[in-house]
C-alpha cells in the first residue's frame, strides 16, 4: 500500500519552466562541473519538513489512541520509530526547483549581497536527467487537509503491513521488547520520500517539486561527498547533467537576481554564458527587484 501511495505522489510531471536558485558559486559549480548538488534532505535549507512529517503522524496517532485503537502499542511503536529513523536513518538526497523564477523570497535566501540567479530548465530535460540516475521528481504539497488524509493512509498502511505479516508473541521472540521495527524498516525509504515532498504550508507560494534520490542504505560504499555548510559539514551526492554530445548543460532562461550593479552585472552574466557556450533558448533578464542591502 504505501509503494502505491509514494508512485501516485511522484506520478505528476512538471510543464513549466523549472527554476533553480542558487548564488554566483553555484553557478559556477554548475556549470563547470555539469552537475547539481543534491543534499541530504535533513541537512537542507528548509529541512523542517521532516519534523513536520513526524508531527502529522504524532497527531494522527494520537487522534487514532483516543478513539480507542485496539493496538496502541503498535502505534506508539511506529511514532517512536519514526521519531529515531528521521535523524539517524537512511540518507535520501534531494534538490529544488521553483515554478517561479522570480521569487522576492527565494531572492532574500540567495541574493543578500546581490549574488544570485535562477536557474530555469525545460522540464523535460529535468525529467530525462532524473530518470538516467534513478532520481525520482515530485510536486511538493502544502495543503494541510491533502496532508492529513495523506497521513491517514500511511498509517493504514503500516497496519496493514504489520497485519500481514506472521504473528509474533513474546514467547516467539523473548529477546525482542520491539516486535514492529522488523516491519517497519521495510517501508523506511518510502516513508522518507513521502516526507520529501510535505512541506509546511506557510512555504506554498514557492511552488516547489524536488528532485529526490534512492534511499541510501550503506553511505560508505554510495558516492556521497561532503561540502561545508553554515555551522557542519553537509552529505551531499551529485545530481548530473546529461549534456547531447558533450554539449554544455541545456538551460531555458536565468534570472539575476536583486543587484546594485546592474547593468555591469547583466553584462558579465552574459559574457560567462557565452564563452562556456551555454545560451538559454529565453536568454536572460534582470529580475527588476530593487537591491536592499541589509
Amino acid at each position: 500500500m504505501i509503494k502505491d501511495i509514494t508512485q501516485k505522489l511522484y506520478a505528476d510531471i512538471p510543464r513549466e519552466i523549472l527554476y533553480h536558485y542558487t548564488t554566483f558559486s553555484g553557478l559556477l559549480g554548475i556549470v563547470g562541473s555539469r552537475a547539481l548538488w543534491a543534499s541530504d534532505i535533513r541537512y537542507m535549507n528548509d529541512s523542517a519538513e521532516l519534523k513536520h512529517t513526524a508531527d502529522l503522524i504524532a497527531k494522527e496517532i494520537s487522534r487514532r489512541i483516543a478513539a480507542g485503537h485496539p493496538n496502541p502499542n503498535l502505534l506508539n511503536q511506529f511514532l517512536d520509530w519514526v521519531s529515531h529513523r528521521i535523524t539517524n536513518g537512511h540518507l535520501l538526497f534531494g534538490a529544488s526547483f521553483r515554478s517561479n523564477g522570480n521569487l522576492l523570497s527565494q531572492w532574500r535566501g540567495y541574493s543578500r549581497l546581490g549574488k544570485g540567479v535562477s536557474l530555469g530548465f525545460n522540464p523535460a530535460y529535468i525529467l530525462k536527467c532524473a530518470q538516467a540516475q534513478s532520481f525520482q521528481i515530485g510536486k511538493c504539497i502544502y495543503d494541510p487537509d491533502e496532508q492529513r488524509r495523506l497521513i491517514v493512509r500511511v498509517v493504514d498502511a503500516v497496519e496493514a503491513l504489520v497485519e500481514q505479516r506472521p504473528k509474533v508473541s513474546d514467547s516467539d521472540n523473548p529477546c525482542s521488547s520491539l516486535p514492529y521495527h522488523a516491519a517497519f524498516q521495510h517501508i523506511e525509504g518510502d516513508l522518507l520520500r513521502i516526507a520529501a515532498v510535505l512541506k509546511h504550508p506557510s512555504f506554498e507560494e514557492e511552488a516547489e517539486w524536488r528532485i529526490v534520490s534512492p534511499a541510501i542504505t550503506d553511505y560508505l560504499n554510495a558516492p556521497v561527498l561532503f561540502r561545508e555548510g553554515a555551522s557542519m559539514l553537509v552529505p551531499y551526492v551529485e545530481f548530473k547533467f546529461q549534456p547531447e554530445n558533450g554539449r554544455p548543460i541545456a538551460l531555458e532562461h536565468v534570472f539575476l537576481g536583486p543587484t546594485p550593479n546592474i547593468n555591469i552585472s547583466m553584462n558579465s552574466l552574459n559574457m560567462y554564458l557565452r564563452k562556456n557556450k551555454v545560451t538559454p533558448a529565453r536568454g536572460a533578464d534582470y529580475c527588476q527587484i530593487p537591491f536592499r542591502q541589509k
